[in-house]
C-alpha cells in the first residue's frame, strides 16, 4: 500500500524555473511513495525547457504555467489557489524546491509532521554544516536568523528553507501574504508566528558542491528585499519611539529648567520622572495599535507597558544624574539621549516578547 493512501492527501507543490531533468525523476518518485498528487509551476522558464514539463505531464503531473518569470512568490500563491480549488477536501500541502535540495526522505518526513500537526506550519530545516555548502548560504543564513529572532520574535534555524508543510487554513491567508518572490516566505513565516506557530523537522543539507551550486536566489537584489521587510518593522518601532523621545526632550528640557531653580541636586531625575510619564502614555497608544498591532486585551497589555515603563524609567533617571553629576563637562541632553538610545534597543525585544 502506497504511503498516501494511509493519510489524509497531502498535495505537493514544487515551483520550477529553468529546472535540470532530476525534477522529472523526483516527481516520479513522490507518485510512486508519497501522492499521485504533484503540481509544478514553469515560473516562466522559456521554450529551451518545454519538454521537461511535457515530460511531467505526460507522468499526470499536473504543470501550471508562467509565460514570463514573476517569481517563487507568485508561483506558490497561483499553486495554492489552484489546489484550494481543485482539491478542497485535503488537509494541507508540501511545498518543496525543484534544484535537488530535498530528498524524497525528508519531503516525506515533512508530510507525516504536517498530518500529525495540521494546524502547524512545518519547516524542514537545514543545519548548514560541511564543506559541501556555499559560505554564502551559511553566512546568509546565520545574519537573516538572528535578524527575524531580533526584529520578528521567530526563533528557527532555518529560514529560507523552501520545504514546508502548510495547513489548508493558512494557504488561504497566504493567498493575501505579499510579496512575489523569495521575499514572500519570509512573509509567509511573520504571519505564521500569529497564526499557526512552527514546528521545526531536521532534514539533511544537500548542495552539489560549495562552488557549482545552481541557485536562483540573487544574493543582493533578494536579500535587499528579504531585510526590507524587516526594517519596515523595525521602522515602525523607530518612528513611534522617536516621536516618543522628541515629546520626552522637549518635557525633560522645561522640567529642568523649571525644577533647578529649586532643588539643584535632583532635579534632572524629577525631570526625567514627569517627562517618562507623559511620553511614556503617548508611546503606549501608538505601540499597541500601530506597530506591534496587538491581539492582547489592553487591559493586559498596559499593564506589562507600566511595569516597564517605571522600570526603564528609575534605570534612565538613575542613570541620568550619575552621568550629569560625574560627567559635567556633557551637557545633560546628550547624556539622557545616549542612556536612552541603548534602553531603546533593550526596550524593543522586551515589548515585542512580553508586552504586545
Amino acid at each position: 500500500m502506497k504511503n498516501y493512501e494511509m493519510h489524509q492527501e497531502i498535495p505537493v507543490i514544487i515551483p520550477a524555473y529553468e529546472p535540470d531533468r532530476s525534477l522529472i525523476d523526483l516527481c516520479k518518485k513522490i507518485s510512486q511513495e508519497i501522492t499521485q498528487k504533484i503540481i509544478v509551476i514553469d515560473d516562466g522558464s522559456g521554450e529551451e525547457y518545454r519538454e521537461i514539463f511535457q515530460s511531467l505531464k505526460k507522468e499526470n503531473i499536473i504543470v501550471l504555467n508562467h509565460v514570463v518569470n514573476m517569481g517563487k512568490g507568485r508561483a506558490l500563491k497561483d499553486a495554492f489557489n489552484y489546489v484550494l480549488n481543485a482539491f478542497p477536501d485535503i488537509l494541507g500541502v508540501i511545498t518543496a524546491d525543484s534544484d535537488n535540495q530535498h530528498s524524497l526522505k525528508d519531503i516525506r518526513k515533512c508530510r507525516d509532521a504536517l498530518c500529525a500537526n495540521p494546524d502547524k506550519l512545518i519547516l524542514g530545516c537545514r543545519k548548514f554544516s560541511g564543506d559541501n555548502v556555499p559560505w554564502k548560504s551559511k553566512v546568509g543564513n546565520e545574519i537573516t536568523k538572528k535578524i527575524c529572532s531580533y526584529l520578528c520574535g521567530i526563533k528557527i534555524s532555518d529560514t529560507q528553507t523552501g520545504l514546508r508543510g502548510i495547513p489548508k487554513n493558512f494557504m488561504k491567508i497566504c493567498l493575501t501574504t505579499p510579496g512575489e518572490r523569495f521575499e514572500y516566505e519570509t512573509n509567509m513565516l511573520i504571519k505564521a508566528k500569529d497564526e499557526t506557530g512552527f514546528l521545526e523537522v531536521p532534514i539533511k543539507t544537500i548542495y552539489e558542491s560549495s562552488k557549482n551550486h545552481k541557485t536562483h536566489f540573487n544574493p543582493v537584489a533578494d536579500s535587499v528585499r528579504i531585510y526590507k521587510i524587516f526594517m519596515r518593522l523595525f521602522a515602525g518601532f523607530f518612528i513611534s519611539s522617536l516621536s516618543s523621545s522628541i515629546v520626552d526632550l522637549v518635557l525633560f528640557t522645561v522640567f529642568c529648567s523649571l525644577i533647578k531653580k529649586y532643588d539643584m541636586v535632583f532635579y534632572a531625575g524629577y525631570a526625567v520622572v514627569f517627562a517618562r510619564v507623559i511620553s511614556a502614555a503617548y508611546n503606549y497608544i501608538i505601540n499597541y495599535k500601530l506597530v506591534f498591532a496587538s491581539r492582547k486585551k489592553m487591559r493586559e497589555s498596559a499593564a506589562k507597558y507600566v511595569i516597564l515603563a517605571i522600570f526603564q524609567m528609575l534605570i534612565s533617571a538613575f542613570l541620568t544624574m550619575a552621568g550629569v553629576r560625574w560627567l559635567m563637562f556633557i551637557p545633560e541632553i546628550w547624556i539622557k539621549i545616549t542612556i536612552d538610545t541603548i534602553l531603546f534597543f533593550v526596550s524593543y525585544k522586551i515589548q515585542q516578547k512580553y508586552v504586545f
